[in-house]
């Protein structure tokens, strides 16, 4: 009877800590297990990648500027080239912004910042088919150009930097992150074979020396030693990719509008005006001309490169500053809090999407064009001849504006070498007795998708043209044809349009 009861108890006391730990646990008072939550991420097959609700960490200028660096030394992730199982990738179409380089502006009244331009495998940060590249540009000859191309040097050439030049930082970046995406498409998914046709690879650059350097660089990385005479490097003539359809006043007009809320953020801002006059009584300048100079560029080079701030390199009599005066992380600091603030009232203010849309709407026709065009391919097997690997070397005005018409407005100002990535995808053919008459009625459709990387984080559930579909389906990737119908009208809807040419001929209010 004693035993009978004590058997008793126990199972009521053990009823009574179990009732109490799921309480807890309903209550967030006890922590799950983690490690179990993220394996069942990991299996997940409705996304491609595990997605980490986190809170947004508190702004940081000096992090975000180490962020905008991209220092070359660090470990490259990326989600790019993962898929469902059985999944087919038909493309990839990739944009980056340029390399590390030396300043657009100088600073007045202070030295250059020291940096070689010249390349050598000898000096950090280096890579391992650096010198490789090196010698490989001086092939270039047996490639095709557009002429406009020919007199820009392929590597950089100059022992102190000239404004503007690529850097080796630049260069660096580059073959790294080109041999990234070798390893996601070349070595995983074989989108390139040894023998690839010239057709199936479009390259295309500004007729910059740095963003055609880059170009170089990302592709040597992605297609060690090339063959020269099947690559044909062609030049944009527009930062903005429009190629023949650059005309649109109302464009224009956005941008006129955008460019006169940010000179009324920056004058109202006490405390960035406060450090201009700082800066200018160190340097001994007008503040005006200080301001002029757009000092952040260089200073963002001095801080990337580990260079001590500049400091005043002559004395006058009017306004002299104090010997050995020197800008400081404080005033570099300020300016790039102030930049950061810029970048949320101008997300709140919506007329910078407005332009963005009209700017980047040319270089995304032309993408969803080449992807209807290979993906009907795919289905009639006829896709082997089109550009399979498209690569785009462009500027920050040319990728800011394209983030955001895509929604991507939060994810931040391109850094040096930033990429953005759009990847088309097959699914595994389901049987059909008809599919002839299926194509005909626009079904080839449904088994192509597409995914958006930028800098290696898929973003494609976060695209203004996927982000209902990812509520709404247990579909893992996002349809081709919510990106056409985005790209061909509904990215117009903000700006009251149909379509590109109603959208840039309307008055702008």
């Amino acid at each position: 009877m004693l035993a009978r009861s004590r058997f008793m108890l126990v199972l009521v006391v053990g009823a009574l800590l179990a009732v109490l730990s799921f309480t807890l646990q309903y209550l967030h008072l006890i922590p799950t297990n983690p490690v179990a939550e993220q394996r069942s991420l990991g299996k997940s097959r409705k996304r491609v990648n595990p997605v980490l609700h986190t809170d947004p960490p508190a702004p940081d200028p000096i992090r975000d500027s180490h962020k905008y660096c991209n220092y070359p030394n660090l470990t490259e992730h990326g989600w790019e080239g993962h898929s469902p199982a059985d999944y087919r990738l038909l493309s990839v179409h990739v944009m980056i912004r340029h390399g590390d380089r030396f300043p657009l502006y100088s600073i007045p009244k202070t030295k250059k910042p020291a940096i070689d331009c010249l390349l050598s495998e000898k000096r950090k940060p280096s890579h391992p088919l650096l010198a490789s590249f090196i010698s490989h540009m001086t092939l270039g000859g047996r490639g095709h150009w557009d002429t406009s191309l020919l007199s820009l040097p392929r590597l950089p050439n100059h022992s102190t930097c000239e404004m503007g030049e690529l850097t080796q930082t630049g260069v660096v970046q580059h073959l790294k992150s080109g041999d990234h995406l070798r390893q996601a498409y070349i070595k995983r998914h074989n989108l390139l074979t040894s023998d690839w046709s010239p057709r199936q690879l479009w390259v295309e650059t500004t007729g910059k020396s740095r963003t055609l350097q880059s170009g170089l660089a990302f592709l040597f990385g992605f297609l060690p030693h090339f063959d020269w005479s099947r690559l044909t490097v062609r030049q944009q003539w527009s930062t903005l990719f429009c190629g023949s359809s650059c005309d649109c006043p109302a464009r224009n007009r956005y941008l006129d509008q955008e460019q006169r809320r940010q000179y009324r953020q920056r004058t109202a801002d006490t405390e960035l005006e406060r450090t201009y006059v700082a800066m200018a009584k160190t340097l001994g300048v007008a503040t005006k001309t200080l301001r002029a100079a757009n000092p952040v560029d260089a200073l963002l080079c001095h801080f990337c490169h580990g260079l001590p701030f500049p400091c005043s390199s002559t004395q006058t009599s009017s306004n002299a500053p104090d010997e050995g005066a020197c800008l400081t992380l404080q005033h570099f600091a300020v300016i790039r809090r102030q930049q950061k603030n810029d970048e949320l009232e101008r997300r709140e203010a919506g007329i910078y999407r407005r332009y963005a849309v009209l700017a980047a709407h040319p270089y995304l026709n032309r993408t969803a064009t080449r992807m209807e065009r290979i993906a009907r391919g795919s289905q009639t097997r006829k896709g082997k001849e089109e550009a399979v690997f498209a690569l785009a070397s462009a500027h920050d005005v040319t990728m800011a504006p394209l983030l955001s018409a895509l929604g991507l407005e939060g994810a931040g100002f391109p850094k040096f070498a930033a990429r953005l990535v759009f990847e088309l995808w097959n699914s595994p053919e389901v049987k059909d007795n008809d599919k002839k008459s299926d194509r005909k009625q626009g079904r080839w459709l449904e088994n192509v998708f597409i995914r958006v990387l930028y800098n290696g984080e898929d973003l494609t559930f976060d695209t203004a043209f996927c982000r209902d579909h990812n509520r709404h389906s247990a579909q893992p990737l996002c349809p081709l044809g919510n990106f056409l119908s985005f790209v061909r009208k509904d990215m117009f809807n903000i700006v009251n349009a149909t379509s590109y040419q109603q959208a840039c001929h309307q008055t702008v209010l």
